[in-house]
């Protein structure tokens, strides 16, 4: 098998996401025999795509890839591949419980589950229809993110005619039924701990929704002529929840850290010159990564927003999405020109020297001259 860690698989792509670390465990409890016991979740991708509804011969499917860690390579062919009909599943989210994903088509949002396939050359995962039907999801319009918190029991759906929709799940009664969130939801996601949700959309300021009361609490002022395009919650380093928010200025893209307990920026730091349409944040909270028009892919430091790695052209087209592995060790990305690749995030300690370290050379500096100058006087 021809393997590669950039590969092109035939559909242009829109959502990517790994395979949930929970879906070994919850098929292994069940004693069904199709369930192969040894699958490394680590090690397959879900993707979705597809030509849409036009007469261009390109078809739309969900695909499950293999990704080969030791060679860092993504498999030739998709182990499993899913036709969608006429509907162009855009958007996904897998749930972390691993009962399966939830993919928005142009007019409804529709439930797969994970499906075991097993032959001579494959043990992986595959999908398949459910028979678990999404009633309040049904002619909404084409629904632009979708978002299910830590837990997997709330799921968050937001459209392009800008109503957000918040549902418990799997019982799907309703959360929260906003109208008028934005004029269009760009992007949402779920805070750590659950007690928040964030969106941002096509104009105005992004809002801050609490769970508990179902209601706007906080709204994220945007500065000058910013436009927002993505949110991520993510612990800091020290432990803490922080909220990052990508914005565009003609000056480029700039991704915006903000106090999740007064709702205020921290800082923001100009990232690229190009526009972001893809932003991730990595599971242990020490890395960004963002996406441009251009192909590129940017990984940055949390911390200090210094640049850790950067792939020009990772793909040939726009960049169409970012998933951060469980480990945060490789980093998935998607694009319009229907490749997929797998870029691996070393693990190092970022360049350059602490202010204690430098203090101290100050303060060794300062004592070796008036050293030398008392040796002076004496002479």
């Amino acid at each position: 098998m021809v393997i590669s860690n950039s590969k092109s698989y035939g559909v242009p792509l829109y959502g990517a996401s790994w395979l949930p670390l929970s879906l070994s465990r919850s098929k292994s409890e069940d004693d069904s025999d199709e369930s192969p016991p040894s699958i490394d979740t680590t090690r397959h991708v879900v993707l979705s795509g597809g030509g849409g509804e036009g007469k261009s011969g390109i078809p739309n499917a969900i695909l499950v890839s293999q990704f080969f860690v030791d060679s860092n390579s993504l498999s030739d062919q998709p182990v499993a591949k899913l036709g969608t009909g006429a509907d162009l599943p855009y958007r996904m989210a897998v749930h972390p419980g691993g009962e399966g994903l939830i993919c928005s088509m142009p007019q409804s949002c529709r439930w797969f589950e994970w499906d075991a396939v097993k032959s001579d050359d494959v043990h992986g995962w595959g999908l398949k229809a459910s028979e678990k039907s999404l009633n309040q999801l049904e002619d909404v319009g084409q629904q632009l993110a979708l978002a299910f918190d830590d837990e997997g029991s709330i799921l968050a759906v937001g459209g392009e005619d800008g109503k957000l929709r918040v549902f418990k799940w799997p019982s799907m009664d309703s959360i929260l039924d906003e109208s008028n969130a934005h004029a269009s939801v760009k992007d949402l996601s779920f805070s750590p701990d659950g007690n928040f949700l964030a969106s941002v959309g096509s104009s105005g300021p992004g809002r801050i929704w609490e769970i508990a009361s179902s209601t706007p609490v906080a709204a994220l002022q945007k500065v000058k002529d910013e436009r927002f395009g993505f949110c991520r919650f993510s612990q800091s380093i020290e432990n803490q929840q922080v909220l990052y928010v990508t914005a565009m200025q003609g000056s480029g893209g700039s991704i915006i850290k903000w106090n999740t307990t007064s709702w205020t920026r921290i800082s923001s730091k100009h990232i690229t010159r190009d526009s972001i349409t893809a932003f991730n944040v990595s599971a242990d909270g020490k890395y960004l990564a963002v996406g441009t028009m251009e192909g590129d892919i940017l990984v940055v430091y949390s911390s200090s927003m210094r640049l850790h790695t950067a792939v020009k052209k990772a793909h040939l087209g726009i960049v169409t999405s970012l998933m951060f592995s469980h480990d945060s060790r490789a980093l998935l990305s998607t694009s319009f020109d229907s490749s997929a690749r797998v870029t691996l995030v070393e693990d190092t300690k970022e360049r350059g020297l602490s202010l204690w370290v430098i203090l101290f050379i100050i303060l060794l500096a300062i004592a070796v001259y008036y050293t030398k100058l008392e040796r002076y006087k004496l002479i």
